[in-house]
């Protein structure tokens, strides 16, 4: 299965902050026994690339790295075994390293001119961010009509009261969230809660 059939078929994308690699392989395992085998790394905390390395590893999650802002942050990010690399905007160099190493690429797009670049970069999914404040998911219908080919991962200001709202887009193929996997229960190791809220998010993306 491809990188974008994995997200289609997951819904959700949880959006990790680690501060300590340590934690890397505990948060995957209340992932994956929650029923949502995929994270997206962010590369804002300097334990992002060994954290990416350890999940990876364990071969029962698809890994990506957000927040990638840098071609060298590409290169770090695919060395430690990402599948996908998130951008919160549009970068030609970082797209474009993106397809040299045969990763995906899934930078932001909130404008009909962002979203044109992304196309004429062969990109044919974008992350919608931020999300909330850009207008929502009546922001991505109206994009979605002239572009009709191009899919969004909508983030940033969604959670369990709006992602029914979301997931309703047809052009929306998952989307990215932090709510189930909050940093303070990561660092405190509460790996029994982060799956608990992890079950929860997965039944609320399947009604």
């Amino acid at each position: 299965m491809d990188v974008l059939s994995a997200l289609s078929t997951a819904r959700l994308v949880p959006v990790v902050v680690l501060d300590d690699a340590a934690d890397a392989d505990g948060l995957a395992g209340a992932l994956v026994a929650g029923g949502l085998p995929v994270a997206e790394v962010t590369f804002r905390t300097a334990a992002a690339p060994d954290s990416i390395r350890v999940m990876a590893a364990r071969g029962d999650i698809l890994v990506g790295a957000g927040t990638v802002l840098t071609v060298a942050q590409v290169d770090q990010a695919v060395a430690a075994g990402a599948s996908f690399v998130v951008s919160p905007g549009l970068s030609r160099a970082v797209v474009e390293r993106c397809g040299e190493h045969g990763v995906l690429a899934l930078p932001g797009a909130v404008t009909a001119t962002e979203v044109q670049g992304a196309l004429e970069l062969g990109l044919s999914t974008v992350k919608f961010f931020p999300a909330g404040t850009s207008g929502g998911a009546a922001a991505i219908r109206a994009l979605a009509a002239p572009f009709g080919g191009v899919r969004f991962v909508p983030t940033g200001g969604v959670g369990p009261g709006n992602l029914a709202e979301y997931l309703a887009v047809p052009a929306v193929v998952a989307v990215g969230g932090s709510w189930m996997v909050p940093r303070d229960l990561v660092a405190a190791g509460d790996f029994a809660g982060i799956r608990q809220l992890t079950c929860d998010a997965v039944a609320l993306a399947r009604r």
